[in-house]
Formats: structure tokens, sequence, C-alpha cells
């Protein structure tokens, strides 16, 4: 009960401005939420940068939270809607399909499903192998499978097709289980 009141104190501090719960709240949340900032960057520059914006957008919509749902699923909203506009600033043709997308060299490998193909790997060989995938089958590949949003939630983010968004689903998967396959001979 004392860890609520104290989140809801920084929360309250936050809205009216106040550095230090500002600063302890950024302290809180930091570990939770550059780990997703990496699942949709290849380096610790873009997600510092994704963090960094992120904490902006949270500090000056602090007043708007509601208190309806949990205040960290509403921080990690954030996080990753930022993670989404960090990619359309920067790459008009991100979600743009075509063979230089896939992975070079990727066979088909055998169908199976998330939990077989990264069975018995760790957390971090999992975020290495996604992050070699192209940054349209990365982001769909986080949003779909780790962040849970549906196709038709995924292609109003990201302004796509619900198809392009099962194609892209599938393109990453098919490049995981090639690069995991290789990696395992």
């Amino acid at each position: 009960m004392k860890k609520t009141q104290d989140l809801d104190d920084i929360i309250r501090g936050c809205a009216k401005g106040d550095r230090s719960c500002q600063h302890a709240l950024y302290q809180m949340f930091y570990g939770k939420l550059m780990a997703i900032c990496h699942r949709y960057t290849r380096n610790d520059d873009q997600a510092k940068d994704i963090l960094q914006e992120g904490f902006i957008k949270v500090f000056n919509h602090i007043k708007d939270y509601e208190q309806k749902g949990s205040f960290e699923g509403w921080v990690k909203r954030i996080i990753t809607n930022t993670a989404i506009d960090y990619y359309r600033k920067r790459s008009s043709d991100f979600l743009l399909m075509n063979e230089e997308n896939d992975i070079e060299g990727a066979k088909y490998v055998e169908e199976q499903s998330e939990a077989e193909m990264f069975n018995g790997m760790t957390p971090n060989e999992v975020l290495a192998a996604v992050k070699k995938l192209s940054p349209a089958y990365q982001m769909v590949f986080n949003l779909y499978v780790v962040e849970d949003y549906s196709h038709k939630e995924i292609a109003e983010m990201l302004d796509i097709s619900i198809g392009t968004s099962k194609s892209n689903l599938a393109k990453a998967k098919q490049n995981l289980r090639s690069l995991l396959h290789v990696a395992t001979k």
C-alpha cells in the first residue's frame, strides 16, 4: 500500500512540475521503459532518444492521466507510441516491403510457434535476433508478439493495411526462423 501511495504522491508532484518527483518517476521506470525502447531500435543512442522524448510527453501530459487502469500501462503506451513516431519521422519508406527487407540468404524453415522458436534462448539472445530484422518487420513483430496488439490496431497505428501488418509479421517470423536455424547449426 505504501508503494502505491508513494507513486500517487510522485504523480501529483509531477503534475505540479516538481523536478524531484519527475526525477523519482524517471528512476522508478527507467529500466522497464528502456527495455521497451531497445525492442524498437538498433542501438543505445536511438533507445535513449526515444526514452527522453517519451518522458517529455509523460511529464507534459501527466495532468491528463485519469487514474483509470495502471499508471505503468499508461506510461508504456506513451513510450511505445513515441517509438512508432520516431520511425515515422525518420524514415518515409520504413514500412515499404521489398526483397531487401528479407534477411540475406533466408530460406524457408519449418513452422514453429514463438515459444518453440525461442526455446532455450535468453531474452538478450531473442532481442539480438529481433534487432537483425528490418525496421518494418521489427516494429510489427514487437507490436503483435510482445505488446499484444491486434493487426487492426497495428494497421491503424502505423497507417498501413491489415494485410501489410500480417505480411510483415509472417516475413519477420520467417526471417527469425532462418536466423535462429543458422545460429543453432
